[in-house]
């Protein structure tokens, strides 16, 4: 472990941490890390494949699921060198530039994973309260720009945010308790006053994952209003059929967000390693499970799925 001085610097770098109390086991612990990333990383990228390839799917929410899994590989992406260099190599060491780099990446595909998330919500909301009007709303141009929109959304507002924290100066240690750079872990480090940084950091959560899941559940409400007045029950049933895959996906990425925060924010006594489950769950879990769940919740997938695959083997 390297020695650090107590006078104020601007690091050169910081040091990433894998699992602390096992970093004899890195390799091993790997593995099942290792895996997750090749489920997440097929998963998405065969997704993307079908849709693209699969011209019964060119519809608005497939497309819209084309998003989730162009922004999950964006994800898992992000991390996969550093969790590698730790678990393989035991190089922790991450430079102050690409550590912001990565911060930019990290939370920016976070921020448009539940712009998606959102828009899918809306989606559904159509599909099931204005039939008639859906594919008058939801055209291809404006699905492209609905596209833009959220790639501008996720990433202009992270680049006040990142210039905000190259002015930080830090101290005692440089020394992160994740394995990638997340950027709440990082102003732990600062010596300086980072009021300004915290509240603008919480400013653009909550305009962003805070009003999405807001919006979210204002449009899982009316969706239900608008089902119970459906007569039939086979009508219902299959009304709520369509939203199950993506309440699943809504959950799997809301939860391990809102665990991560509360254990930054409350669990400053808590084990090191707890820190460390959380944080990779919070990353890992939503791209393993995005493709699992449409892949076997939704008919059209599975059946495109079959149809590709199979027609590129015989």
């Amino acid at each position: 472990m390297p020695s650090f001085n107590q006078s104020v610097f601007y690091p050169e770098m910081f040091f990433l941490t894998g699992i602390p109390g096992l970093e004899t086991s890195h390799a091993w612990i790997s593995m099942p890390f290792c895996c997750l990333y090749a489920i997440a990383i097929s998963g998405n990228s065969m997704i993307l494949f079908v849709i693209i390839n699969e011209s019964s799917l060119h519809e608005p929410m497939y497309y819209f699921l084309s998003m989730l899994s162009f922004t999950d590989l964006g994800l898992c992406l992000s991390t996969l060198v550093t969790m590698l260099d730790i678990f393989w190599f035991n190089f922790r060491a991450i430079n102050f530039d690409a550590c912001i780099g990565q911060m930019f990446f990290i939370h920016g595909f976070t921020f448009m994973e539940s712009s998606v998330l959102l828009v899918m919500a809306f989606d559904r909301f159509l599909a099931i309260c204005n039939p008639l009007r859906y594919a008058l709303i939801l055209t291809n141009s404006r699905i492209i720009k609905v596209g833009f929109a959220i790639v501008i959304r996720g990433t202009t507002a992270l680049v006040p945010l990142l210039l905000l924290f190259k002015r930080l100066s830090f101290c005692h240690s440089h020394v992160l308790h994740h394995s990638y750079c997340f950027h709440p872990d990082v102003m732990k480090l600062s010596c300086t006053d980072t009021k300004i940084n915290s509240a603008f950091g919480l400013a653009i959560v909550i305009s962003t994952a805070g009003l999405d899941s807001v919006l979210i559940l204002l449009s899982y409400v009316l969706i239900i209003h608008s089902v119970l007045c459906i007569a039939s029950k086979e009508e219902r049933k299959k009304a709520f059929g369509t939203c199950i895959s993506h309440l699943s996906a809504v959950a799997i990425f809301y939860i391990p967000m809102i665990s991560l925060s509360l254990v930054h924010r409350f669990g400053k006594h808590a084990p090191p390693f707890v820190h460390t489950l959380i944080a990779n769950v919070y990353l890992l879990i939503p791209p393993v499970m995005n493709p699992i769940i449409y892949s076997v919740k939704t008919k059209q997938i599975r059946k495109a799925v079959h149809k590709v695959f199979l027609s590129k083997l015989f």
